[in-house]
């Protein structure tokens, strides 16, 4: 077992994207609002996500090829598709989970700066690390970041059910589907649960990169993640809901505000010693994600780039910059909020998860006579999160209008 723990690599990376907005922010929120209802949403976005997630990495142990490549068999319409879906998410991804590291670097040093300042500071920051280390540093500050947060969380879950709270009579709020408000708070929570769809095509290509890349291992990785990730989202959820639910008081849009209320909740449940060790592991895990995306998507993009011939100067490290500068821009000139931001982020996401879902699909049913990616249990599981994200993309869709 040891031995296994040693070699986790991009199960862990994926752990680190994941474990961030979705989990400190929105599973936070879900719980705050509507206290433990929205457990099942993360058990069935847990579920019927599997299948699209566990793709990535056995792709890539049984091909050697990131799922861009897989993709590209298909049809070049699919990767000009790909296209598409990664522009229109990548700026409003690494925004949403720059703004909230922010807000917690404010808290964690003092230091009161704009929003978009501690941004670009973060950003650079990340940006110099990857040229600086690449994977490999990326792969060993996992691996701490994980056991600081993850003994942190359990820990505050476990003393929160003794909080004492006042409740008042505005704060029992009941979740109804069919409310417009709690309808797109669901669009918003289940899209970034445990992740993006994309995260499929980021772990693919980080498992080309592992040099660890046996399946057996590779399996395992996948799984310490994905299931890592899952209690984590039920424990943030029940803490929301142990401190905060029936008390009528809402999570903070504001970067900042919402760091300060973050840790509150944490040393309610622990005590004031825990200040500290909450805030450095909260800091750390959202600066794990913002350092992720920055790795992940200017990889998707190069790759892309690559089987569509753009010009040999277009490199990844060309879109990480454009990455940074577009995220700055969006932060800069169009955001006033964190929840505006992360909800704006998580809802774009959720819309384009299923023609993600189609895809990865599709190449699943031209590989099989080459190698099977699915079991028949999870080939079912796919199709019915298919239909379940289609569906609720579409009633989504309809409410707005």
């Amino acid at each position: 077992m040891l031995a296994k723990l040693k070699t986790l690599g991009p199960g862990l990376l994926y752990a680190g994207a994941a474990i961030g907005v979705s989990h400190l922010v929105q599973s936070t929120k879900a719980g705050a609002q509507y206290g433990y209802v929205l457990i099942i949403a993360i058990i069935l976005a847990h579920l019927f996500k599997y299948p699209f997630f566990a793709a990535g990495p056995r792709y890539a142990q049984h091909s050697g090829k990131s799922l861009v490549e897989g993709f590209a068999k298909i049809g070049k319409w699919a990767v000009l598709l790909l296209l598409v879906l990664t522009v229109t998410t990548m700026f409003t991804v690494q925004a949403a989970v720059t703004i909230v590291t922010a807000g917690l670097a404010q808290k964690l040093t003092g230091i009161n700066l704009p929003p978009w300042q501690w941004s670009a500071i973060l950003l650079a920051l990340c940006f110099l690390i990857l040229q600086v280390g690449k994977f490999n540093v990326l792969d060993q500050l996992m691996k701490v970041i994980m056991i600081v947060l993850s003994l942190s969380t359990i820990l505050a879950f476990a003393f929160s059910f003794g909080v004492e709270k006042s409740f008042a009579d505005e704060g029992m709020k009941i979740f109804t589907i069919t409310e417009e408000s709690d309808l797109a708070f669901l669009i918003s929570f289940v899209g970034w649960m445990p992740a993006p769809l994309d995260i499929a095509i980021w772990h693919s290509i980080w498992s080309i990169t592992n040099p660890n890349k046996s399946i057996n291992k590779g399996n395992f990785d996948f799984n310490v993640g994905f299931y890592g990730t899952a209690i984590l989202g039920i424990c943030f959820l029940i803490l929301g809901a142990n401190t905060l639910y029936g008390t009528g008081m809402q999570i903070e849009s504001s970067a900042g505000k919402f760091a300060s209320q973050l840790v509150d909740i944490f040393t309610l449940s622990l005590g004031p010693w825990s200040y500290y060790i909450i805030v450095i592991a909260a800091f750390t895990t959202m600066f794990s994600t913002t350092l992720t995306c920055l790795d992940a998507m200017p990889r998707v993009m190069g790759r892309i780039s690559g089987q569509l011939r753009f010009p040999s100067m277009v490199t990844a490290r060309v879109w990480m910059i454009i990455l940074v500068f577009g995220a700055l821009i969006i932060l800069g000139q169009f955001v006033e909020s964190m929840g505006q931001m992360v909800k704006l982020a998580t809802t774009i996401s959720f819309l384009t998860a299923p023609l993600l879902a189609y895809l990865t699909y599709r190449l699943v049913s031209i590989e099989k006579h080459n190698f099977a990616i699915w079991n028949d249990t999870e080939k079912r599981l796919a199709q019915i999160g298919l239909i379940l994200l289609l569906a609720l993309s579409v009633l989504y869709i309809i409410q707005m209008l």
